[in-house]
């Protein structure tokens, strides 16, 4: 039987995407003290990496593909097909930006005033590449942590730092001057193992049910009761997909309407509905739309 090889990204990423698998119709089922979990599909093996280091595991082969930021591809210069984008995030819909920041009482407000600095930060590789196409001559240190810290004490001018809201940046007392990059989570695979017919199918089967999932996440479903004098006046409040599905009851006047909407909407569209005729209103989660 056929496998193909599937990199969970540990960290900050790993529950979010345990979820989203789930939702998606794939149980995998995480052992602390094990890297390779269960999942309920005979077809896949899972193996648990750091998002930082996935890239590398694909570009060899030891993975066929897996989950990653945008950043780490890039970080790593990682020759590997990026099969598809996957928007999603552990916290917010705020997508994960890599800005540099100084200190609040720091003189330096543009990139060209880092001449001769010292960053740190841990996108080593990509922060020297995008200075020095921009011919700014600094000093790029690695950071194995609690980089903000770096500037604090003194130890670097400027940090470049991933940050969603920026409010842990703001909270150590620093400024951010400029956006260097924003990054969301990639599907990449392994060159050669996408040549492979069966390993594409199953990659392009997993891409559409997590993409389906990522979009119910948005979305409700709405069920209700409308008598079919007033079902025009529902109708014409119902955004949806695509037109809402209508069916008649049972040796009745009345009708059952079902459809789609954004979450959103939901607290100020239902006491609509009720003063527009509709009844019996049921919603529902969604766990995938495709």
């Amino acid at each position: 039987m056929k496998k193909l090889k599937l990199g969970i990204p540990k960290g900050s990423l790993q529950n979010s995407t345990l979820n989203l698998f789930e939702k998606s119709g794939w149980k995998i089922n995480v052992d602390g003290r094990s890297y390779f979990p269960a999942i309920n599909d005979d077809t896949i093996e899972c193996t648990i990496c750091r998002a930082q280091e996935m890239s590398r595991y694909v570009e060899s082969g030891a993975i066929d593909a897996g989950l990653t930021g945008l950043d780490w591809t890039m970080e790593n210069e990682s020759d590997v097909v990026v099969v598809d984008d996957l928007v999603y995030s552990k916290v917010s819909q705020n997508p994960a930006r890599w800005v540099l920041a100084v200190p609040n009482d720091s003189s330096i407000k543009e990139l060209k005033e880092l001449q001769g600095k010292k960053i740190s930060t841990e996108l080593v590789n990509f922060t020297k590449k995008y200075f020095r196409e921009r011919d700014i001559d600094v000093h790029v240190e690695f950071s194995w942590g609690a980089t903000e810290a770096k500037v604090v004490s003194g130890l670097a001018d400027a940090i470049v730092e991933v940050t969603e809201t920026g409010s842990t940046i703001k909270a150590h007392g620093l400024k951010i001057i400029h956006e260097l990059m924003r990054s969301n989570t990639q599907l990449i695979a392994n060159k050669e193992s996408y040549k492979d017919e069966w390993k594409k199918e199953k990659i392009g089967q997993i891409i559409l049910l997590l993409k389906g999932a990522l979009r119910a996440e948005k979305l409700v479903g709405l069920k209700m009761n409308v008598s079919e004098e007033k079902l025009e006046s529902v109708i014409g409040l119902l955004p949806s997909l695509n037109a809402p599905t209508v069916a008649h009851l049972y040796k009745s006047t009345w009708t059952s309407v079902e459809t789609v909407v954004d979450s959103k909407v939901v607290r100020d569209l239902i006491p609509r509905l009720i003063k527009a005729g509709a009844e019996g209103i049921i919603e529902y989660p969604l766990n995938k739309v495709i």
